[in-house]
């Protein structure tokens, strides 16, 4: 081993590392909690080295990519850990994506290695089977399958198995993730990010998100995003505090965990929240416990944060923006500013330079609208397999958001519009491009356009105008069973609508903003 090899030793700094040295500092601490099973931070870690150790007897090495579709459990915990001991890249996947979905990132990722919860075996080895190569790993997780399914093994037997994983180096740029991000394309691209770009980013959430070791967190987003993986569970284990993992957010279930482990950290959505606010358990439960709270994904209306304040007085609040390429948050607006600046996106956080460019990427004004850019390490690498759009998306030396937002004189940043109309739905992103692709390939369509509506409930609703073919009968019903053959549900438009022709301008363009104002009260609809 070189001096250089030496040096590198003693710097390292990886995910990995920073759950090794929270075990080392606080062993019989609770780690995390998960259904029936309870891991201090030591059992934790020896779990972690026993899985690692188990990927490695099955070949895969520092490089290779190893996907995961599930919900959340106690082994997507330990599955991520692991990867990360062992330098392989770690693909998360939204479990409510189709079989067609899911192949196409386990093609463009060239995917290693498969683990899928019991639940969502079925939809994932229909998505191998359209693979033209074979992930030579392919595991389950969660509760055990009733029956075996050629191919796939069992995690949790893993955990049985004997040796050990050898000392893989992750150094501080090497890719540990690949986060795949609808954003504003017909596909999703993968957004690479490193040790350095996600403790960095770790080290601002805990520094503006108010987070200590003393948290009791409650995790119940899905972990395949980033916003609950790498905002909330990865500091917490940085820090040394304990995590409560529920597979969903349902509310009743929420209400309980936070009543019966004490919790006193919780982030979600505005629909989240706005269903625990309507819950009828929600006054009678004991939610005392409760002393930060955070929200983001998608605006939250300032008539639901005052009531949050109102019914929860003694919870601080905090709002976090960001997007996936910034792991992922870049502003956050703090409990001071929650009534002041109600409805913005706060100060850029510790690691994060952010401006409002034009589009010759000069900044502009306080008061003036333009395109949000950030310098930071927490940034992405790249996207994979797309050094065209990585070169476009750092073009002059920043990182370019694609949405639109406006400093004040204060310089809080609020956000105006998503510049190529991502609709963010219940939290989830859904690129209007992909969802007008898929009406298109209805052969009675003759143009489509969709775009967001406002939604109690949703916050934002996938609305799609189409205009038919002349001479045919094309009604909303045919446009929605199309689209659930080929889209994830949470994509599927929520509300159609036929007219005549789309707004344009002179050159030809479909004036979204014409139609999301022209539409808005179709929610109305509604029963």
């Amino acid at each position: 081993m070189t001096t250089m090899d030496t040096v590198a030793q003693a710097h390292r700094h990886s995910l990995a590392d920073l759950l090794h040295r929270t075990a080392a500092r606080y062993p019989h601490k609770t780690a995390l909690v998960s259904g029936d099973r309870t891991f201090d931070y030591s059992e934790l870690e020896a779990t972690v080295k026993r899985a690692a150790a188990a990927l490695h007897r099955r070949g895969l090495k520092k490089g290779d990519r190893l996907a995961i579709v599930s919900r959340n459990n106690w082994q997507f915990v330990v599955a991520a850990y692991a990867s990360a001991r062992l330098g392989v890249i770690l693909v998360p996947i939204n479990f409510m994506l189709t079989a067609d979905e899911i192949a196409y990132i386990l093609d463009h990722s060239q995917a290693d290695g498969v683990i899928a919860g019991v639940d969502l075996r079925d939809v994932a080895d229909k998505a191998v089977a359209q693979l033209d190569h074979t992930p030579s790993v392919r595991a389950t997780i969660g509760e055990r399958a009733d029956a075996a399914l050629e191919g796939w093994e069992d995690f949790t037997d893993w955990m049985d198995e004997p040796g050990t994983a050898p000392d893989v180096l992750v150094a501080d740029d090497d890719p540990v993730r690949i986060m795949y991000t609808s954003g504003t394309e017909s596909r999703p691209k993968g957004a690479l990010l490193s040790s350095r770009a996600l403790v960095s980013e770790y080290i601002s959430a805990i520094v503006d998100g108010g987070m200590d070791r003393d948290d009791v967190d409650l995790h119940t987003l899905p972990l395949y995003h980033c916003a609950q993986m790498d905002c909330f569970l990865g500091p917490d284990v940085y820090l040394g505090a304990t995590s409560i993992v529920l597979p969903a957010p349902d509310p009743d279930a929420v209400l309980t965990a936070i009543e019966t482990h004490r919790v006193t950290k919780f982030f979600a959505p505005p629909t989240v929240w706005i269903s625990l606010l309507r819950h009828p358990r929600f006054d009678s439960t004991d939610l005392s416990s409760l002393r930060k709270g955070y929200y983001g994904a998608s605006p939250m209306p300032v008539e639901v944060l005052r009531e949050i304040q109102t019914r929860l007085p003694q919870v601080d609040l905090w709002n976090f923006y960001g997007q996936t390429e910034l792991a992922p948050v870049a502003t956050i607006l703090g409990p001071e500013q929650q009534e002041s600046h109600a409805g913005s996106a706060g100060r850029p956080v510790l690691n994060v330079e952010t401006a409002v460019v034009d589009d010759h990427d000069n900044p502009v004004p306080a008061g003036t609208i333009g395109e949000i850019v950030h310098r930071t390490p927490q940034a992405t690498s790249g996207y994979w397999r797309d050094e065209a759009k990585t070169a476009d998306a750092f073009r002059n030396g920043w990182f370019h958001s694609g949405d639109l937002g406006v400093f004040d004189e204060d310089g809080i940043l609020t956000i105006v519009d998503r510049k190529k109309d991502m609709i963010k739905t219940g939290g989830e992103n859904v690129a209007s491009r992909e969802v007008e692709e898929a009406i298109y390939l209805h052969p009675d369509v003759a143009e489509v356009a969709v775009f967001a509506v406002p939604h109690p409930t949703w916050i934002e609703a996938v609305c799609a105008a189409v205009v038919p073919k002349p001479g045919t009968d094309l009604d909303e019903n045919a446009v929605v069973s199309h689209c659930s053959e080929r889209l994830a549900g949470y994509k599927r438009p929520k509300y159609v609508v036929i007219v005549d022709a789309l707004p344009k301008n002179p050159s030809g363009k479909i004036l979204k903003r014409d139609l999301r104002t022209d539409f808005a009260s179709v929610t109305e609809k509604e029963s």
